[in-house]
């Protein structure tokens, strides 16, 4: 992972970190563990640096994270970020600006402003970053932030390992995915070995679902179906049907990974009815010949081959056939 042109991506990346003034951290709208822990991970580190910094994402993270660092520093106002008095704009695990709700401000920078991006995603637009540090082969974000911190020799402390352990752990559904490799999974042993405690975050995580967590299942496996004709199983929650789990949003990406276990199906499809006007997807798939990626990105979404995700305007409609 680490070839020569990454690793001077990765000094220049830490030289702009420590000669900037007030920073800002952009995660994508519905941040999963895998933002939140590299957005901590960073969150540390300028810590340590002493840098005044500002955590902005437009959704509320799920409690459930907030056993990571710095997280309660959150903001999802959008009224509160001046977007122009940071020097600094660090974007983490988005794909897209368009997943930061700040594409308008990124489009638009003032001169005296820096854009670095950490992504394992595929890029799908122009680059609007000035540092792009972007390995579509990495398992996490968070995986890219271990090798930047291993080559600028920081020391891993254990609020730094439970972050890249959180990402690492979250983004390969516990290792399930084909994306999880030999590297991905001796990073998190070294984590492990650093402080990070794997029972801790999966407890966290997965191990504190509520009643209402549990009825949502109940409605998603109650409107499961598969399509014979491609054989693809697909699930759907309308608008009132997830306006009784809004607190339980952090469940539907969990919900989404178990699905794909269904034996014989090509890929797996959840769609629901987020707002009045939008609909979000996700798609997962552990056939050896199946993209779901190419769907994705046909519906203006974007993700890896295995995994991966869109946002639409319409409205669900449930017909007799």
């Amino acid at each position: 992972m680490d070839s020569l042109k990454s690793i001077y991506k990765y000094y220049k990346a830490l030289s702009v970190i420590k000669r900037s003034g007030r920073v800002l951290i952009l995660t994508p709208r519905d941040p999963d563990g895998d933002a939140l822990a590299s957005s901590g991970v960073i969150s540390v580190l300028l810590d340590k640096l002493k840098k005044p910094y500002q955590i902005f994402t437009p959704i509320p993270p799920s409690p459930s994270f907030l056993f990571l660092p710095n997280l309660e520093k959150i903001t999802s106002d959008r009224e509160e970020i001046d977007f122009y008095k940071y020097d600094l704009i660090i974007i983490m695990d988005c794909g897209s600006i368009n997943r930061t709700d700040m594409q308008d401000y990124l489009q638009n920078p003032s001169d005296s402003q820096f854009i670095i991006e950490f992504d394992h995603h595929p890029r799908k637009e122009k680059r609007h970053s000035h540092l792009e540090i972007r390995l579509p082969q990495a398992a996490a974000t968070s995986e890219i932030l271990y090798y930047f911190l291993q080559q600028n020799k920081i020391k891993i402390n254990k609020r730094l390992a439970e972050c890249i352990l959180t990402g690492l752990l979250t983004d390969t559904a516990n290792f399930l995915h084909p994306s999880a490799t030999k590297n991905t999974i001796y990073i998190a042993s070294k984590m492990i070995t650093q402080g990070a405690q794997f029972s801790k975050i999966t407890k966290y995580i997965w191990q504190n679902k509520s009643i209402k967590s549990m009825k949502l299942w109940s409605a998603v496996l109650n409107n499961l179906h598969i399509n014979p004709k491609y054989n693809i199983a697909f699930t759907v929650l309308t608008q009132a049907e997830l306006q009784n789990f809004q607190e339980e949003d952090n469940s539907l990406d969990a919900i989404t990974n178990t699905l794909n276990n269904l034996k014989g199906v090509k890929a797996v499809i959840f769609l629901r009815q987020e707002k009045e006007n939008l609909i979000k997807g996700s798609l997962r798939t552990n056939h050896p010949q199946v993209n779901v990626a190419k769907l994705a990105n046909y519906l203006g979404g974007g993700g890896h081959v295995k995994a991966a995700g869109f946002s639409l305007e319409g409205r669900i409609k449930k017909t007799e056939n």
